[in-house]
């Protein structure tokens, strides 16, 4: 029930981001340069902004305080274990962009970190020379098979997305994302929803723990931090799209470091 409100939920805002922007050409998902993407509902979006740092300080931030408490090695063993299940999304991806040694690497960095690895705690497959690649989404697989972005949005504690990443997500919920089919679709003795959201909850709290400096100073050093938070997501999302190393335009590359070295 709560997977099938949160999509309703989600796609209703990417549409009615795009029907409130009017009839200037948003409707039509076409490429454009990160300066270029229009933020349609900016209104909508500064208040949803709002409410994620309301939610951001009542909760993530403290979690995030504490979870930097935890040993370093611990919390790099999370890490780890994160990286290796979101390779269950990069891998069909890298399929559907024609990347295919990078599916065969990411496959068999799988392999070997889900099993010698302990379930990822570990990153055996790095030690034998199988390097990690940067992550992909089926909002890359989209953007490169030539789907532009459409109007920029904000979403209720997901944050900053386009009207393109947002209906992308929905693939991870009709069977694109194969941790989501083995936990929630087809519930098993061995991993249940639980395992699932779970998982998601701790992406955030690692996130935004790897990430808590270079936040602060962003909200401190900047005149309008929804402008500077929206600036870099879209220089962000450019970069991963071209699979650049730097991103584009950015006014502090340490601004947000963690989110550029991914």
């Amino acid at each position: 029930m709560l997977k099938k409100f949160l999509i309703i939920v989600f796609t209703t805002l990417a549409l009615i981001s795009n029907v409130v922007a009017g009839t200037d050409g948003e409707l039509i998902l076409k490429k454009n340069k990160p300066s270029e993407i229009k933020d349609c509902s900016e209104k909508f979006n500064r208040a949803t902004f709002a409410f994620n740092q309301v939610l951001d300080g009542a909760i993530f931030k403290p979690v995030a305080t504490v979870y930097m408490k935890l040993p370093s090695p611990l919390r790099a063993g999370v890490g780890n274990s994160l990286d290796n299940l979101s390779n269950l999304i990069t891998i069909p991806n890298n399929i559907l962009q024609g990347d295919f040694a990078k599916a065969g690497v990411n496959t068999g960095r799988l392999v070997l970190n889900t099993t010698v690895g302990i379930f990822g705690i570990f990153d055996v497959a790095q030690q034998l020379g199988l390097d990690e690649y940067e992550k992909e989404d089926f909002g890359q697989s989209f953007a490169r098979h030539g789907m532009g972005p459409g109007c920029y949005i904000v979403l209720p504690v997901l944050g900053p997305s386009t009207v393109r990443d947002t209906i992308a997500s929905v693939a991870n919920f009709t069977g694109g994302d194969a941790w989501y089919n083995v936990t929630v679709r087809n519930d098993t003795q061995y991993f249940s929803e639980i395992d699932y959201y779970s998982s998601k909850v701790t992406s955030g709290v690692d996130f935004r723990a790897k990430n808590f400096s270079a936040i602060e100073n962003l909200e401190k050093n900047s005149l309008d931090f929804y402008a500077s938070v929206k600036s870099l997501y879209l220089q962000d999302r450019q970069q991963k799209i071209l699979n650049t190393k730097k991103i584009i335009e950015t006014q502090d590359d340490s601004d947000w470091e963690e989110i550029e070295n991914k």
